[in-house]
């Protein structure tokens, strides 16, 4: 009879999840979140989190139902809100409907719910269950979880490459590596996204907008790493503010005249400082993106941004769309990381692997990424 409870619990969870999924791209730095309501084996209600400063999955749900579920069981993918942000807090109005029974996914990483409302719910007599389907719904929100443990965002590096590991050729040389349907997803990457971060190298050589285009969806805030302040002032990474706004990260090396003309053209310029390759900083830099609420990045390029990312261990996901082509002498997807032992390499647990048109697409998390540790304010 339990088995049959557990199997009832996890459908119906896989309803919510199936919810969650349709608020991607449009709620961080808020979670998604999808909620079902069930009476007598029906789903009587239906919600999911629309977009940042919307209605809770919960609401949304229970309006859905026209208010009516008292004794009723609710399904939600993450514990519910205490707290006033954006919105009331569900806690209130799951307690004032007199909700049956509450079943959640996974806990609420936020230092002001974390375990606060399943505590309050069964303070209350109501039933609630936690962990149905708990791997799914962490998962579905990776980012989110990273964000409200350690106020840095999720980093996923995405590169397309030859099967020999080349994103360019000798030439430098990059248009177009990969198949239409791989554009395309990398496209609907950047909508998923906060920000997509570029070095001055891509910027020079391709002169990209990064935006979405490709598919709908918001575009990302547009980072640049540039030292130097090399970018020219009619880049096309640039343009289009009112679209997408972008931030161009350099040092104190930075020259003041063209400093000043950026932020003429109303480009955020952020000062960061150097590490001892004289680059950008990259933990510092994460750390102030964190305060900006920014919570995931999107790292297309160059190699030697890739390369830092790596070789500083701030990667959290890596999607690499290979190509079924053989360029030979080239510029290397990922360079020197000082590796010289094998047992030292850096360790991936494959997500998945599939196809976009003629490509093969593998998604991986890169095990045990430095946990860095907040700087002292």
């Amino acid at each position: 009879m339990k088995v049959m409870s557990q199997k009832v619990d996890e459908y119906y969870m896989s309803q919510a999840l199936h919810l969650a999924r349709r608020g991607a791209g449009k709620v961080s730095p808020n979670p998604m979140v999808g909620a079902v309501i069930v009476r007598g084996g029906e789903i009587i209600g239906r919600g999911y989190h629309r977009y940042f400063g919307g209605k809770h999955a919960e609401i949304e749900a229970m309006e859905d139902a026209g208010g009516k579920v008292e004794g009723a069981t609710m399904y939600v993918t993450l514990e519910p809100c205490c707290h006033f942000g954006k919105t009331p807090p569900c806690l209130d109005a799951l307690l004032n409907h007199r909700i049956g029974r509450v079943v959640i996914g996974v806990e609420d990483p936020n230092p002001e719910v974390r375990g606060r409302s399943i505590e309050a719910l069964r303070g209350s007599g109501v039933e609630t269950t936690l962990g149905v389907l708990e791997g799914e719904c962490y998962d579905l929100n990776r980012p989110y979880f990273k964000y409200m443990k350690t106020g840095l965002p999720f980093v996923t590096v995405k590169f397309a490459q030859t099967l020999d590991g080349r994103i360019a050729s000798a030439s430098g040389d990059s248009r177009w590596i990969s198949s239409g349907p791989s554009l395309e997803l990398a496209h609907r990457l950047r909508s998923l996204h906060d920000s997509v971060m570029v070095g001055i190298g891509t910027i020079l050589a391709d002169n990209p907008s990064l935006t979405v285009r490709r598919v709908r969806g918001r575009s990302p805030v547009r980072l640049v790493l540039d030292g130097k302040l090399r970018i020219p002032l009619g880049a096309e990474v640039l343009k289009g503010q009112n679209v997408s706004s972008t931030m161009v990260i350099t040092t104190p090396q930075a020259g003041k005249k063209k400093l000043d003309s950026l932020k003429d053209k109303g480009i955020e310029v952020l000062t960061v400082r150097e590490d001892e390759r004289g680059e950008v900083d990259l933990e510092e830099l994460l750390f102030y993106l964190g305060r900006k609420n920014i919570s995931s990045i999107l790292v297309e390029g160059g190699a030697e941004v890739i390369t830092s990312f790596f070789r500083q261990g701030l990667v959290d996901r890596v999607i690499a769309i290979i190509a079924p082509k053989i360029m030979g002498k080239g510029v290397e997807t990922v360079g020197n990381l000082g590796i010289d032992d094998v047992n030292h390499t850096l360790k991936l647990s494959f997500l998945k692997t599939y196809r976009k048109g003629e490509d093969l697409v593998i998604e991986a998390l890169v095990q045990n990424p430095i946990h860095l540790s907040r700087p002292e304010v």
